[in-house]
This record gives C-alpha cells, structure tokens and sequence, in this order.
C-alpha cells in the first residue's frame, strides 16, 4: 500500500477508511500542492441516515479538518430514481414532498461534523435536484447519454449481480448510473470539484463520472472508496436487533445510541476507534493494548466519544452516567429511555406482550413470548415467565415508573400519563 504524503490522504490510510482509489500518486500530489474540493452523495431514503452512513460522513470530517472542502450532496433529484446498485430489487418510489421532507430532516445532523459557509475550506451542502430536475430530456441524450456504452455498464458488478439472478432492472434505475456520472461532472463546473468518496459498492457509478468527465473535457477527476464495513460477527453496521441505529436524535436517543457502541465486539473496538472517533492514533495505540475487563472501559470511552460528535459532550456523558447508575448501582437511572402510557390502561391491566412490543424491545409478541422462556424478561429487576401476566397500577414503584428490561442492557420505563 501507498505511503500518502498528503495529510488527508495519510489520516484516512492510518484510520482504515481507503478501500480503493483511481490514482493513488495523482491523487497524493493534488491533496499536497492545493485545496481540494470533494463529495459525498447521500439519497434521503428515510428521514434519517444511520450509522451505516457514519463511515463517509467522518471522511468528510476529516476532508475539512485536513484543511480541505467537502460538500455534502444531498440527492434530492437522484432520489427521484433510487440507487439500484447491489439491491435484489426496485427501491419503492418517494413523492416530491417525501423527498424533500426527508432532506429537511437529515440535513442537520452534517452541521456536528463539518462547519459549512461560504470561506473557501467551508462545507457546502448541495442538492443536486438543483440540476437534475431541470434536464431537458433529448438534449441530455445527445450530450451526456452519447458517452455511456451500454455493454460496459451491463459489466458492473452492481448490475451484473442483479442481471446474474435474473432479477428484473428498470430502464429507471439503469438510469441512475449515468445521473451519478453527470453530477459529478456538474459539480465540477459549479465549484471545481475534483474528487467523488463513496463506499466501496459506488466504485463502478464513480468510474463512470471520471469517463464521462475525460468525455466532456473536464480536468481529471478522482475516485476513492472506503470499505463496506461489517461487524466481526458478520452483522451490518448500522442495524441491530431492534432495527437500525438512527443519527437523527428524535429517532433514537443518545442513550440508546450510546449503548449500541458500548456494546460493540471486543475485535472491533480498535477499529472503530479509529474510523468513528477523533482520539488521537497514539491515544488509540495506548487504548488498543488494554485487555481482559478493561476492555469494557475502552468501549465507553468508544462509545462516549462518538455520542459526543453526534448528540454533544454533555448528552454523551449523561448516557454514560445513566448506564453506570443503571448497570453497576442497579439505580433506576431518570434518564433511561421511557414511554408514557394513559394512566387508565395501567389501571385496567396491560398484556405484557402487548407492553414489550409497545415499548420497542421487541418486534412481535411471538418474540416476547420466546424472550419469557428464556429467562430474559424482568418487571423492576424481577425475571417473569408467564406470558399471560397483566401489568398494571400495582407495579408501578416508589419512583413513579414500571421498568421493562429485556437482558441485562435493556431498559425501558413506563411512566403512567
């Protein structure tokens, strides 16, 4: 592997984020003489990214921090067609309003990241419906849609593989690639932009906006991808059990966030230093060669550090503080994560499959009822096993709550409204 000169280039090596690159030494020596511009492209295909999108969200981090300007790419018009690459079908299709809703609402996680405005090493958030909506559709075949050979995008990989299952493929999503390609080429014109970050699964849609870019005699253009990361246990990241591990805070709480990395696998502590966290790679060195039980408090550090990029340093150590109170004095912690329930339907008697699944620790009844048989299920610390068991007024404790507690790190209270 390249040793990289330039300093953005050398951090993202050092951190495990380069996957692939176009030109590793063309590239090197762009970062090094002058003030490079990049992107990121991001679909809003929910109101929220998660923590699988943390990976390129931190690379532009470390873009501007390197003394470089990113531009976080909202998909506003791309989103209209929806990425097709290595899915097993269609994305279901967004209205406008869906779309533009969902922008809204990711747009102001980045700003914890990157600081945006109009200096020439601030972040720019970009939509490219700015362009795309506005296409003349012949006059885009015959000056872009003329440089895309069909036979060479069948041979991507992200197609090939759909195609290989005889699976259907839209000319809608075929589509995309080359829209891809053009916003690149057009952010160029707008604001000089020589490089495209993605995951390692864009490689082939990036190639694509250098070709076309040569085409239609733009400077040369760059590609580089980070690793589609996985757990050691071969999980995804950014899901768990409960469903995915939501960046937007009024979709998962910074508590709850904060324990989806407090129990991260002891082989992926070292690595997620590294790529989610700012610590310093000596700081991460010292932290790599603790073992046995202080290996626990390596994973709080991991996790307070990442809560406090995304929620602040106060929230982060609060979730910190409420998992202590929680786990190691077994306190009934305020600050757990809670729902509250009409006081009349405690009084009444909740089913306590119906209660588990309500309160999001599990996503069926038949679930809670395997839970129960396992011996997982605790009302105020007490294991339960009968899955017909009423919860009502009578188990609401001296703190004003009932806690619900899936395992030993699940907790949630219910607070009679």
């Amino acid at each position: 592997m390249s040793e990289f000169k330039s300093d953005f280039l050398h951090t993202l090596q050092e951190r495990g984020f380069i996957h692939q690159t176009s030109d590793n030494a063309g590239l090197d020596a762009l970062f090094s003489k002058e003030t490079v511009t990049a992107y990121i492209g991001f679909d809003p295909t929910a109101p929220s990214l998660h923590a699988g999108g943390l990976i390129q969200i931190m690379m532009l981090h470390w873009m501007q921090a390197t003394g470089h300007r990113p531009i976080s790419l909202m998909g506003g018009g791309t989103g209209m067609v929806g990425d097709p690459s290595f899915k097993d079908e269609a994305r279901q299709l967004m209205t406008p309003a869906t779309i533009a809703s969902n922008i809204a609402s990711i747009k102001s996680v980045f700003s914890n990241y990157l600081t945006y405005g109009d200096g020439p090493k601030d972040a720019l958030m970009i939509n490219n419906a700015d362009w795309l909506l506005g296409i003349n559709y012949l006059e885009f075949l015959r000056d872009v849609g003329r440089h895309f050979s069909v036979n060479r995008m069948l041979a991507f990989d992200s197609v090939k593989t759909r195609l290989d299952r005889e699976q259907s493929l839209s000319f809608l999503e075929f589509n995309y690639m080359i829209l891809q390609a053009y916003d690149f080429v057009e952010l160029y014109k707008r604001t000089g932009c020589r490089l495209q970050m993605g995951g390692s699964d864009q490689w082939g849609n990036i190639i694509n906006g250098i070709d076309l870019g040569h085409r239609m005699g733009t400077p040369q253009l760059y590609a580089l991808t980070s690793p589609l990361l996985t757990t050691s246990s071969g999980a995804k990241m950014g899901k768990s059990v409960n469903g995915a591990i939501w960046l937007n805070p009024d979709m998962m709480s910074a508590y709850d966030f904060w324990q989806y990395w407090r129990n991260t696998e002891d082989a992926d502590v070292l690595r997620f230093l590294k790529l989610y966290t700012t610590l310093p790679m000596d700081e991460i060195a010292r932290l790599s060669q603790l073992g046995g039980a202080e290996i626990n408090e390596v994973k709080k550090i991991l996790a307070t550090e990442i809560t406090a990029m995304l929620h602040g340093r106060a929230a982060a150590q609060e979730a910190a503080e409420t998992a202590r109170k929680t786990f190691e004095e077994g306190a009934i912690a305020e600050n757990l994560p809670s729902i509250d329930v009409p006081a009349a339907e405690l009084e009444a008697g909740i089913g306590i499959l119906a209660l588990f699944v309500r309160a999001g620790l599990a996503e069926s009844n038949g679930k809670v009822r395997q839970f129960l048989k396992d011996g997982a299920v605790r009302i105020n610390d007490t294991v339960v096993s009968d899955d017909r068991q009423l919860i009502g007024t009578g188990d609401v404790t001296a703190d004003g709550v009932v806690k619900l507690s899936l395992g030993k790190k699940k907790h949630i209270l219910v607070r009679p409204a």
